[in-house]
């Protein structure tokens, strides 16, 4: 293709991305280095007869809305959002490295810090949730795959219901399954032996319940893409694989899984990025008292009647350094098998 028609053909995707994806990019990184105008104070005295007169502190509104107009980012204050209490708290830590005396104590610590609490979830929810998915939508696939062709559709459509269901619907059902007057929640409570047992009170189970429908919602997209994987398999070199007496598993491990690797990888992608953006099971559940994610930070900062925008930028610029960092090991392994093909 030559490079004129290259360009022409490439030119409106171009101005798409720049439109959607690095205008708000742009946009996030320099709100987060202004924050909101403080209020411009006035003293003003009042006199009344017998009392005397008293000196009080005012907003002056005409003065602020002035300001606020003659420069609508608000005033610059550099990093200074990305270090305080709220986000990187490198002072707290700094405070917190200096008096711990273990490592046990340093980490407790460093949790009760809303940022590194909601890092901790969201980590955890993604390097469990991710390569489980993948093996559950494997097996899944290789099942289905194994099937007599006229019950290959029926379970097809089972398979995939989990991803028909709106996450934050499906998240809703669960919640009302576990709790204690639901399905779940009540043979819990039987086999439990204790009538106050709940889910919902449990840090731990809560995080539990939240990566199982992590993995459950997940796994159709998974099983969608491995089992399309399936139908691309050379029969041949599976032929002779069992023709040389290789078992079911050396069949899967040395024929099956080499030939999907690549989508492996692609699913693994996509569910990185996915995962470490977690927000709907956390709000279907209303488990934000055990769980908070760094997008559920976000949501946060931006509702209620004072919206942060600042604080809500900073936390989506730290989130987008998140999964760079988290997408970078899989992005230069396939750069590097690519140069290695090529």
């Amino acid at each position: 293709m030559k490079h004129r028609t290259f360009f022409w053909f490439f030119l409106p995707t171009a101005i798409a991305m720049l439109l959607f994806i690095a205008a708000p990019i742009v946009s996030v990184l320099i709100q987060s280095v202004f924050a909101p105008h403080e209020a411009v104070l006035i003293e003003v005295e009042n006199c009344t007869p017998l009392v005397g007169c008293t000196t009080e502190t005012m907003i002056d509104q005409e003065a602020t809305r002035d300001l606020r107009e003659a420069q609508p980012l608000g005033r610059f204050v550099g990093l200074d959002i990305y270090l305080d209490r709220a986000h990187l708290a490198i002072e707290e830590v700094g405070q917190i490295w200096s008096t711990s005396e273990t490592w046990g104590s340093f980490w407790s610590r460093i949790f009760n810090l809303p940022f590194y609490r909601a890092m901790s979830f969201t980590l955890t929810y993604t390097f469990v949730v991710t390569p489980a998915l993948i093996v559950l939508g494997l097996m899944i696939a290789l099942a289905v795959n194994s099937l007599h062709r006229h019950l290959k559709g029926l379970m097809i459509f089972f398979s995939l219901l989990p991803m028909i269901v709106t996450p934050i619907i499906g998240s809703l059902i669960l919640f009302w399954m576990v709790d204690s007057r639901g399905v779940l929640g009540s043979a819990l409570v039987s086999l439990a032996g204790d009538p106050n047992f709940s889910l919902k009170a449990s840090t731990g189970l809560t995080w539990v319940m939240l990566i199982i429908y992590g993995i459950w919602s997940s796994a159709p997209f998974a099983f969608v893409v491995f089992y399309a994987g399936l139908q691309t398999l050379p029969r041949d070199t599976l032929e002779a694989a069992q023709i040389d007496g290789a078992t079911r598993w050396q069949q899967v491990r040395y024929v099956i899984i080499p030939h999907l690797t690549p989508l492996v990888t692609f699913v693994a992608l996509i569910q990185l990025m996915d995962n470490f953006r977690v927000l709907e099971p956390i709000i279907g559940f209303n488990a934000s008292a055990h769980a908070t994610s760094l997008s559920w930070i976000i949501l946060n900062d931006l509702g209620g009647e004072t919206r942060q925008l600042s604080s809500a930028s900073a936390n989506s610029v730290l989130t987008l350094i998140g999964v760079a960092i988290l997408l970078s090991p899989v992005l230069v392994r396939t750069w590097q098998d690519f140069k290695r093909k090529t």
